[in-house]
């Protein structure tokens, strides 16, 4: 079952999704206050993608149980920009929404740095730059709820710090509630409040992170919280 509650945020309570005789998640109980950036983790087969396409209304097809409460106005990020090929930059950060806002989407533009190439073509664009048009497309709905699915995976090192620092600042002036997926524990503590790790489909690490400022990952205590959930994600056998 799946309702909508923009005050009270994400909500689940003993999720499960399964195909055939695979259970994928399993009794996922969690709860995501409005506003707040969580990170989760997990080893490739955890059910990281399963649970987001959940909270996103995309798992139709499998078998499913428990109660599942998101906000109505959520939107999703993927790793490819699945941009529009045949639409201009302004015409695919407003497709799905009404031309009244077209000010908000010209906007947005301006804010992840693409002001003046609303005309372009996406194949016009680096790769960077396409995933900073899908991020507009995401937020100019004005979202209670952003889901990120390894949106800077494909990216190289620099052109991610970068995406890091301009998400951080999305988030900070559109406040919606965020669930990054992600492979990459630096990117999580560097990003999140909140860091979730999920093994064989159950939530095994609930981290909140109370770095301060600019996260340093020279900071002892950004080396201890990566070498916790390193731990979890059993890259580092524990004790050691």
């Amino acid at each position: 079952m799946a309702s909508n509650d923009r005050e009270l945020g994400v909500q689940t309570r003993d999720l499960t999704r399964s195909f055939g005789d695979r259970t994928i998640l399993d009794d996922i109980t969690l709860t995501i206050p409005p506003g707040q950036f969580v990170a989760l983790l997990g080893r490739s087969g955890s059910g990281k993608s399963t649970l987001l396409r959940a909270l996103a209304g995309l798992d139709h097809d499998v078998n499913g149980s428990g109660s599942l409460r998101v906000p109505s106005k959520t939107f999703v990020v993927f790793q490819d920009s699945r941009l529009l090929p045949w639409q201009r930059v302004l015409a695919n950060v407003l497709f799905g929404q009404p031309r009244s806002r077209r000010a908000a989407a010209t906007a947005l533009l301006g804010e992840v740095g693409l002001a003046g190439r609303e005309r372009a073509w996406p194949n016009e664009l680096s790769g960077g730059e396409q995933q900073r048009v899908a991020l507009a497309r995401a937020l100019v709905g004005e979202p209670d709820l952003l889901l990120a699915d390894e949106p800077f995976g494909a990216l190289d090192a620099l052109t991610r710090i970068r995406m890091h620092e301009l998400l951080r600042d999305l988030v900070r002036r559109h406040t919606p509630a965020v669930l990054l997926v992600t492979h990459d524990v630096d990117e999580a503590i560097t990003l999140a409040e909140r860091v979730l790790v999920l093994d064989a489909g159950r939530l095994t690490v609930d981290l909140p992170i109370e770095l301060r400022g600019d996260r340093d990952p020279g900071d002892p205590e950004f080396q201890r919280i990566r070498r916790t959930l390193l731990t979890a994600l059993g890259v580092v056998p524990a004790g050691v």
